[in-house]
């Protein structure tokens, strides 16, 4: 009796929960709070006469995810509302390093894993966001226009996918260097791939987008320019990290290249806390980062506002290149070059200060570098 009791009473506290969390007739909640999601199906449970039996029949009738949610009508009938590709970037794991970290230290460092995103990497934040502010200007309509951007791999990919889903045509120009898993990765999302000279570089390629565009072949986001870029980071990963650490962040440190990411996350937790140290990572001589770069005066991203940095520490190739290994073998983080480097820089800070929480971005995911040897 007591079983039955216990079961009857965790099929109705969801529908409590339900009947009372709203008003207006329509009833709806979700199911990563505490209490287990219910749908109410036509033909399972209609007004207030039903059995316990039916009540968790209709609890159990179908597998949510966490973040869906089941909207009542007053006809009885449940639309469920669930996730898009596009919501599904962001809120990425931040977790803490258990091994790298010097044994004794009174410091946490923390890295987000933005690999977790669909398209892969922290690029997803700013792709997305890009488009869909271009769309809302009227600048770009889906169906009509041809999308062009310069890229060394991640936002290419990131732009492929959000392409993919918005319904736009995408040309990516990316040095002739960059990894076979990044050019096979963008072509799989429909992308078009314009190569340019390893010796031109991303310098070439972004002249060439510009050069294209004004040749009517299609309309430039330009992430080194494009304020949408760093406000995706405003918008989502600077308040995670807050919220995700409590507020008792201390240093962020992250590696550079458009600068989106640093701009964004600077801006925001700046405005909770301006004691919160930015730290900017950038290559050291002779170094070739994927990710990182140190621009030529003239290439530098218009987006990028130094006063938001308050230290820049570098790192060498070879520095990022065994970090990315490391993370992988002692914390089970498979990255990055990028990652790498910033995670170096990240540790290096840890043996200057104390009491501290250091949080850092693991850009991507290492998949996308097995064909280049460096694992």
């Amino acid at each position: 009796m007591r079983h039955m009791l216990r079961r009857w009473w965790l099929c109705v506290v969801p529908l409590l929960h339900a009947w009372t969390s709203t008003a207006s007739g329509v009833y709806g909640f979700h199911s990563d709070q505490s209490l287990a999601t219910f749908v109410q199906q036509p033909g399972i449970f209609r007004g207030t006469k039903s059995s316990p039996r039916s009540l968790c029949k209709a609890r159990s009738h179908l597998n949510l995810r966490a973040s869906d949610s089941a909207v009542f009508s007053e006809s009885g009938v449940a639309s469920v509302q669930y996730n898009t590709m596009e919501d599904l970037v962001g809120n990425t794991p931040l977790v803490k390093m258990c091994r790298l970290v010097d044994e004794g230290s009174s410091n946490v460092v923390l890295a987000k894993l933005e690999g977790n995103n669909p398209a892969g990497s922290v690029k997803d934040r700013p792709a997305l966001n890009m488009i869909k502010a271009a769309e809302l200007r009227g600048d770009i309509v889906p169906g009509r226009d041809t999308l062009i951007e310069a890229t060394s791999g991640n936002t290419g990919i990131a732009l492929a996918m959000a392409a993919a889903v918005r319904g736009y045509k995408m040309i990516l120009i990316m040095p002739a260097h960059m990894s076979e898993e990044r050019r096979a990765t963008m072509r799989v999302y429909g992308a078009e791939i314009v190569s340019v000279s390893k010796e031109g570089g991303m310098e070439e390629a972004r002249d060439l987008a510009l050069k294209m565009e004004r040749e009517g072949r299609g309309i430039v986001l330009n992430q080194f320019s494009n304020a949408d870029n760093p406000h995706a980071h405003y918008l989502t990963t600077g308040p995670e990290i807050w919220k995700e650490t409590r507020g008792t962040i201390t240093h962020f440190v992250s590696s550079m290249g458009t600068t989106g990411t640093i701009m964004g996350v600077s801006t925001y937790l700046k405005e909770q806390n301006p004691d919160i140290q930015i730290v900017g990572v950038e290559p050291g001589p002779g170094s070739a980062i994927p990710g990182i770069r140190k621009w030529p005066e003239e290439y530098l991203p218009e987006i990028f506002e130094g006063w938001r940095v308050d230290r820049t520490m570098s790192v060498t190739q070879t520095e990022a290149e065994e970090m990315a290994r490391k993370m992988a073998s002692t914390e089970g983080i498979f990255c990055g070059i990028s990652s790498g480097g910033a995670m170096s820089a990240a540790l290096q800070l840890s043996k200057e200060v104390q009491d501290a929480t250091i949080v850092t971005i693991a850009c991507d995911r290492g998949d996308r570098y097995l064909s280049t040897g460096v694992f």
